[in-house]
């Protein structure tokens, strides 16, 4: 389900992840190797399919691509030992909370990162590598006054700050459910609370109906209209979707304010930096390779 009319508009902002996540291709693969169940892994009117089979098609399809990608970690990984470089928990913690704020919490960040395949282990682990990466480059990147102001000016309506609403809501099929929630409320009950225990919104319940910020236009019209409407602190009274039936909290509100270069300019030295290492990446792997003695065993042939 998504109250949202278009995903939201991504400000020009934060993390830029260099090495991709290992793809659901991959992680399905070394679930299926560490399967102790056998050699067959499906099978089509008794005709059976061997993990010998999927092993080859998947060689063949991405397998110098996966294991170039590793080759490229590994160096990373040398390179930063070789210079000193580490990451410690604080700077994990600090990216990972970027993406908790961004996503609405980090409950939900978990939720869709676990339906794509992957795992906060993972997201952590290529977060590291990334980090290596600017660490080590960021010798070779400069990003000067002049290219932030002229960023800012081509792009000034991207930095104006549109009106916000942080929202919890909790959904329910019925208008009578959604008033006996209400009534609940109304006698002090805990609307995080309540939302996990009956929102059919299971994509924000386990985090208490939690939607974060959202602009006008990001919702659907009932929806925000209402949410628009409500003062810091207020619930709404039942909300008609084509969902169902909403209770809304306002949480927090943020008014619309101007373009402003100083308040901007650290997201724009990220964003900008973080172009220019996409850029240097490549160049770079290059020349450290130059250093190390790589073999290449892959074969797809049986």
């Amino acid at each position: 389900m998504s109250l949202r009319t278009l995903s939201l508009k991504h400000k020009v902002v934060v993390v830029v992840i260099i090495l991709s996540l290992v793809s659901g291709l991959f992680i399905g693969f070394r679930q299926f190797l560490s399967d102790p169940s056998g050699n067959v892994v499906a099978s089509v009117n008794g005709e059976k399919i061997t993990k010998d089979e999927l092993y080859q098609l998947l060689l063949k399809q991405a397998g110098q691509q996966g294991l170039n990608l590793l080759i490229a970690q590994r160096i990373v990984d040398l390179e930063a030992k070789k210079q000193k470089i580490t990451i410690s928990d604080a700077e994990i913690k600090e990216a990972l909370e970027e993406y908790y704020d961004h996503y609405g919490g980090e409950e939900t960040f978990t939720q869709i990162i676990e339906m794509s395949g992957t795992s906060l282990a993972e997201v952590k682990k290529n977060l590291v590598s990334t980090m290596k990466i600017k660490k080590l480059l960021e010798p070779r990147i400069k990003v000067t006054e002049e290219e932030m102001k002229a960023f800012f000016e081509e792009n000034k309506e991207d930095f104006a700050q549109e009106e916000q609403v942080k929202a919890r809501h909790i959904l329910v099929a019925t208008e009578k459910e959604a008033q006996e929630i209400k009534d609940k409320l109304a006698k002090g009950e805990d609307f995080a609370a309540l939302a996990k225990e009956y929102s059919t919104d299971d994509s924000t319940k386990n985090n208490g109906g939690q939607l974060g910020f959202f602009n006008r236009g990001d919702m659907v019209p009932e929806f925000e209209k209402a949410a628009f409407a409500l003062a810091v602190g207020e619930i709404s009274a039942p909300v008609k979707t084509e969902y169902g039936y909403h209770l809304i909290k306002v949480e927090e509100k943020k008014e619309a304010a101007a373009p402003n270069y100083e308040k901007s300019k650290a997201d724009i030295k990220e964003y900008l930096f973080n172009q220019k290492l996409q850029q240097e990446y490549n160049p770079w792997l290059q020349e450290v390779s130059a250093d190390y003695e790589i073999k290449n065993f892959l074969t797809t042939t049986p």
